[in-house]
């Protein structure tokens, strides 16, 4: 009985945070952000990961810290744009094991080796969760507590009239979506496992996407948070060329928030997206205090920026709104950012991310990937793969083996191509195959352009 009345709890809370987020849109809310008064955050706001003091080195103070954790993998997303089924945090990613897997080893060794009990939770979608719940029975012997539950599902709105799209026509799942990762906070309250966590005595949950592999427990940052007594905390890291879109801390009006792209005035984009002023960007690691969230959520005081995402379903123009835990940032006290390494940051979000984990770039240890050490460069190399690379299949089917990159600066592969065994590729790499004909680099093939210096 209990499970029913928190279930129909949970769905009349859903109602309400929908029709609160479609009132807060049609209102036309909108927090206007004034260029003028954005100031760049000092140090004591975005903290370098390096002034950090170090952690504690006995066991027992270790195992303290880690008891108060709670990680949470975001797993609403299907591997579809990579051309497989189901939950894309059961693609295979290195050594057989797929993201989940490597998650789990991770948090088991965790346990293991400090005699702590750090649980996983799934925040699973409406597109997700049957196939997710199927996934983990295959750990009830590990050494893991593993929850899950569901976000909201909301109905799309028809653009024409803003009626829900399912009051209209009947299709299905297709008529609903998940409202984003904002939707974390009501969530996990609306699911019973908040209140559950705060009464296990847990009080910092690690938040991260389940496909970066760099968002792995650091226990550097959260005795920092719990020293501090940070509410939260965005993990950030110095920006490339590749990720001048991604969002960035400011400090405005005496608070740290995040600024998207989205916010910004045409007039200003230039300067945004460039990395002499605007110097780190949001890596979506969020660490944040459990009784803050209960305490805020309660207060209906997560007011986050509405994201309205147009798409088209059977002909239909229809609106999806949604919003990003990141943005909740201005809602915490005491939240700071805190500047990473780039080895944080490790998504793989197509298959040519994918070729970077699974070369010898990285080795396997307890479920982390590793860094070569024999790599002298700090940045990874730029990988840009044809579209006959794009499915996760077609990608395994062109490499015999996966080639050797330790000395890459880049490649970029156009055509028909497929890479024999124990290729080794150096420099600036360019391999075309002409339309119509096929490429096949041989066994063996040291490939550069531009060479490094040796």
């Amino acid at each position: 009985m209990a499970a029913v009345a928190v279930a129909a709890a949970s769905l009349e809370n859903e109602k309400v945070g929908f029709i609160s987020l479609v009132t807060r849109y049609l209102s036309g809310e909108a927090q206007e952000i004034e260029w003028s008064k954005i100031q760049t955050p000092t140090e004591e706001v975005v903290v370098p990961y390096d002034s950090l003091r170090p952690p504690p080195e006995d066991i027992e103070s270790t195992k303290q810290l880690l008891d108060k954790l709670v990680v949470l993998k975001l797993n609403g997303g299907l591997g579809t744009t990579m051309g497989c089924t189901g939950p894309k945090s059961v693609i295979e990613v290195r050594d057989g094991l797929t993201f989940l897997d490597l998650i789990v080893v991770q948090i088991e060794s965790l346990n293991a080796k400090y005699g702590c009990n750090v649980p996983l939770v799934l925040m699973n979608s409406f597109n997700t969760h049957d196939d997710t719940l199927k996934i983990v029975e295959k750990y009830s012997n590990s050494n893991i507590a593993i929850h899950t539950f569901n976000q909201s599902q909301y109905p799309r709105l028809v653009v024409e009239d803003f009626v829900p799209l399912p009051s209209k026509v009947q299709i299905g799942k297709d008529g609903w979506y998940p409202p984003g990762h904002g939707d974390v906070f009501p969530s996990l309250a609306n699911s019973g496992k908040l209140d559950f966590f705060l009464s296990q005595g847990k009080e910092y949950v690690f938040v991260a996407n389940s496909d970066n592999l760099g968002a792995i427990v650091d226990i550097k940052i959260l005795s920092h948070l719990i020293h501090n007594q940070n509410e939260y905390c965005m993990e950030v890291t110095p920006k490339t060329l590749a990720d001048v879109k991604g969002g960035t801390l400011i400090s405005y009006e005496g608070r740290v928030q995040l600024l998207e792209i989205a916010q910004v005035p045409d007039e200003h984009v230039n300067e945004f997206k460039s990395i002499e002023k605007f110097k780190i960007f949001n890596t979506n690691n969020l660490w944040i205090n459990l009784k803050a969230i209960k305490r805020l959520v309660e207060g209906d005081a997560l007011k986050m920026e509405i994201i309205p995402n147009p798409k088209e379903v059977d002909g239909v123009k229809i609106l999806q709104l949604e919003t990003a835990a990141g943005a909740a940032i201005r809602f915490f006290d005491n939240a700071i950012g805190v500047n990473v390494p780039r080895s944080r940051f490790l998504p793989v979000k197509a298959t040519s991310d994918l070729l970077l984990v699974q070369s010898d770039l990285y080795t396997l240890a307890d479920g982390f990937l590793v860094r070569n050490k024999a790599r002298t460069n700090p940045a990874n190399p730029a990988i840009d793969l044809g579209p006959e690379f794009k499915k996760v299949s077609s990608f395994l089917s062109r490499f015999k083996s996966i080639p050797s990159i330790i000395d890459l600066d880049s490649l970029k592969v156009v055509g028909d191509v497929s890479f024999g065994a124990n290729v080794v590729l150096e420099g600036k790499v360019v391999v075309t195959a002409d339309p119509g004909e096929k490429l096949l680099i041989p066994d063996g093939r040291l490939v550069f352009i531009n060479p490094p210096p040796r």
